[in-house]
């Protein structure tokens, strides 16, 4: 005998306030199913700029009557508001198809693998034999004793790195103007270049040129050239001034690389970098549309999107890849915190002799929503752009740093080398070192 249901039992009919309710869920459920969508379909949903703003005002970067006026370190605000929004459009070479390019796949991930102590291949020159090496990097030259920095060799996980030949690098560069663009850290490998590559030219057939903002190493024989730009923050600058560049407030046009490209449109070979620059505060913008010296204020890493938009903006629009090759070097980390590798400790880079061997390691000198911007922007570029990812096989070398072991104007005095702690310089690394390795990595793709 089957038993009826007690609901079954009542009245066939809701009463109205049930159906009120029911009708304000249904309600409910479709305007919550619309705005996900909207959220959805919305090109910046989940940022806090777009629940501020439904639309952006789009400049156009590098136009050649774009400012008046030329930005330098004696340059200041007017007056200084609030980030007004604008983005930078720039000529994104897939916008006719609509879709990305599809970056070719390396066989063997050059950039995965893990440091090997190699005292017989390494270092690949000594540091005294360099004519042009800096004092800044010179670490054994002021004092460091422990010269094992100088014996590791990276090793990919699943093949192996082209062998330096000095010979065959000169080869690929006969006749061409090789160009290295960036702060600091891009001229110690530049520095780093000249050392692997200098030994081999006879002495009257090489020359060093400086020329404040652009310094060229030549060798006659092989009509070719290396070639060092300063440009810390690839666009238009109060900084662009190679030895003047500590001031009070960061002014860019972030609108512009034109100050800069004209120097380097004409290079056959070009590796920028940028990174650290970003990370002291906020930066001003002055844009080049701007006639009365008002400035906006923005944080580093929202500058250094437009900074690389109107960057990408170039590589789009002038680099033909079979004419032309172009890499961009990733963040190159700093060691500051040893309890980082370390837990307890309380040290920096000062006195360490061993790279870490923790597979993945990441510090908080080197910063990953910066890491996914770059990302972004070198992957609409494509074939344009070859990506040198430093960042994770340098992260592991934290005994690489110059630390005391330097000299920046004046060698530290006593009081200074007795204090690691607060005058160890964790940034920059030693030569023979790391960059070396950076190197070795621009020869294998080239």
């Amino acid at each position: 005998m089957s038993v009826t249901p007690r609901w079954s039992r009542k009245k066939p009919h809701f009463p109205l306030l049930a159906v009120l309710l029911l009708v304000f869920i249904s309600c409910s459920i479709l305007y919550n199913e619309f705005r996900i969508q909207q959220i959805h379909e919305s090109p910046d949903h989940g940022s806090a700029s777009s629940t501020q703003r439904t639309s952006f005002t789009f400049v156009e970067p590098n136009l050649p009557n774009g400012a008046s006026e030329v930005l330098d370190r004696f340059r200041s605000c007017n007056s200084t508001k609030s980030y007004s929004g604008k983005k930078i459009r720039w000529a994104d070479p897939d916008a006719e198809s609509g879709r990305r390019r599809s970056t070719r796949q390396e066989s063997c991930d050059l950039f995965s693998g893990k440091w090997v102590f190699d005292n017989q291949s390494y270092p690949l020159y000594q540091e005294s034999d360099c004519p042009y090496m800096s004092d800044q990097l010179a670490c054994h030259k002021h004092g460091r004793s422990d010269l094992q920095y100088q014996y590791w060799r990276w090793q990919p996980h699943n093949c192996n790195l082209k062998r330096w030949n000095v010979y065959e690098m000169w080869e690929k560069l006969r006749g061409k103007r090789l160009m290295f663009v960036g702060d600091s850290l891009n001229r110690g490998q530049w520095i780093s270049m000249v050392c692997l590559l200098q030994s081999v030219i006879p002495a009257d057939k090489k020359s060093m040129t400086p020329n404040a903002q652009l310094t060229i190493f030549r060798a006659e024989e092989y009509n070719a050239t290396v070639e060092f730009l300063w440009a810390p923050l690839l666009v238009e600058s109060n900084s662009d001034d190679p030895v003047n560049h500590r001031l009070a407030e960061r002014i860019i046009r972030p609108d512009s690389v034109l100050k800069h490209s004209s120097q380097w449109e004409h290079a056959d070979i070009l590796i920028f970098n940028s990174y650290l620059w970003w990370r002291q505060g906020p930066v001003k913008l002055l844009w080049s549309s701007e006639k009365n010296g008002a400035c906006e204020e923005l944080d580093g890493l929202g500058a250094m999107e437009l900074a690389m938009g109107a960057w990408a903006d170039w590589v789009a629009s002038k680099v033909i890849p079979l004419k032309k090759r172009v890499f961009f070097v990733t963040m190159s980390p700093t060691h500051f915190w040893s309890q980082e590798w370390e837990p307890g400790s309380e040290g920096n880079c000062y006195n360490q002799m061993r790279p870490i061997t923790t597979e993945g390691y990441w510090g908080s000198g080197s910063d990953l929503p910066t890491m996914r911007m770059v990302d972004k922007v070198l992957s609409r570029l494509g074939s344009k752009v070859s990506v040198i990812n430093i960042t994770q096989l340098s992260e592991y070398r934290k005994d690489g740093h110059p630390s005391i072991y330097r000299k920046f104007w004046e060698t530290l005095n006593p009081q200074q080398l007795a204090n690691p702690a607060s005058y160890s310089d964790c940034i920059h690394w030693c030569l023979p070192g790391v960059p070396d390795v950076w190197n070795e990595l621009i020869f294998h793709l080239l």
